[in-house]
C-alpha cells in the first residue's frame, strides 16, 4: 500500500505513539485527519506536519462519546474528499486489582478502547465498502493475546479488540476493503504510570520507543499485514499462550508476585 496522498483518519493523535503516527505518516505524504481530545495538542502537530509540506487537519472527538461518529466522519470524508484508512489508535490502561477497580474507570477504558474504536469503525466502514478499497488498522497490545494480572480489564478490551479485527476480517473478505491487527508490547507513553515502568524494569519487559513504534506500524500498513506482533519473546509468548496456556501462567506467577506489591505501594 502506498501512503503517499492516502487519506487517513487517526484517533489518540495527541501524544505518544499517535503522535509519532501522524508526524511519520505526514513525512510519507498521507492527508492526516487528526483525532483527539486536546485542540492544542492536535493542531500543533498539524501545524508541524503541514510546515514540512504535509497535509493534516485537527478534529476534537471524544472517544468516549455514544453518539457523533456518523457526523463527524462525513465531515472528514467531506474536508478530505474522502477516507482510505481508519487508524484506531486512541486507547488508555489501567493498573490496579480488579476488585478495587473504579466502576467508572472501567466503564472508560471499555469505551475508549473497544466501544470507541467499534462505533468509528462502523461510521466509516460503508464508505470504505462502497469504493470497493481501503484499510482498518486496529492498534492492540501482547495483553490482546497474554491476559496479564492487575490489568484484567485492559486485557479484555485489546483481547475484544483483537477478536473484532479478526471476525471484521473474516465478514469483509469479498470485498477490497482489509483489517490490520497490530500488537506492540510496552511502549515507553505517558500511558504507563510510574508503577507500570517500575514492573517493566523488575521483570525484564522491554519498552520500546513510541517512534520505532509507529514506524513498525506503518510497516504493517504498507505491507498489507493482517496480523503484526511487534517484539521478541512477547510475540513467541502470544503464541504459546494459545497453544499451552498453563505453561504461560507458570512463568507470569513472578511477575504477579512484583505486580501484587507495586498495585499496594501505589494505593
Amino acid at each position: 500500500m502506498n501512503l503517499n496522498d492516502s487519506r487517513i483518519l487517526l484517533t489518540g493523535a495527541g501524544s505518544g505513539i499517535g503522535r509519532s503516527l501522524a508526524l511519520q505518516l505526514g513525512k510519507k505524504g498521507a492527508n492526516l485527519a487528526l483525532f483527539g481530545r486536546n485542540v492544542a495538542k492536535l493542531n500543533e502537530i498539524a501545524f508541524e506536519i503541514r510546515a514540512h509540506g504535509g497535509k493534516a487537519s485537527a478534529f476534537v472527538f471524544d472517544m468516549t462519546d455514544s453518539s457523533g461518529q456518523d457526523g463527524i466522519v462525513q465531515e472528514v470524508i467531506q474536508s478530505m474528499g474522502g477516507i482510505d484508512i481508519l487508524i484506531n489508535n486512541a486507547g488508555i490502561a489501567g493498573f490496579c486489582e480488579f476488585s478495587n477497580q473504579n466502576p467508572d474507570d472501567i466503564e472508560r477504558l471499555i469505551r475508549t478502547n473497544i466501544t470507541g474504536p467499534i462505533l468509528l469503525t462502523r461510521a466509516v466502514l460503508p464508505h470504505l465498502v462502497r469504493k470497493n478499497s481501503g484499510r482498518i488498522v486496529n492498534v492492540g497490545s501482547t495483553f490482546g493475546s497474554i491476559g496479564f494480572g492487575h490489568f484484567s480489564v485492559y486485557s479484555a478490551t485489546k483481547f475484544a479488540m483483537r477478536g473484532f479485527s479478526e471476525s471484521l476480517r473474516r465478514e469483509l473478505d469479498h470485498t477490497g476493503v482489509g483489517v490490520t491487527y497490530v500488537a506492540p508490547r510496552a511502549t515507553r507513553t505517558a500511558l504507563n504510570e510510574d508503577a507500570v515502568v517500575e514492573l517493566n524494569r523488575r521483570t525484564g519487559i522491554a519498552m520500546d520507543d513510541a517512534d520505532d513504534v509507529a514506524g513498525w506500524i506503518i510497516e504493517a500498513i504498507e505491507a498489507e499485514a493482517k496480523d503484526y506482533y511487534i517484539g521478541w519473546p512477547e510475540k513467541f509468548f502470544a503464541r504459546l499462550n494459545g497453544i499451552f496456556p498453563r505453561l504461560v501462567d507458570n512463568a507470569l506467577k513472578k511477575n504477579n508476585r512484583i505486580a501484587r506489591g507495586l498495585v499496594k505501594h501505589a494505593n
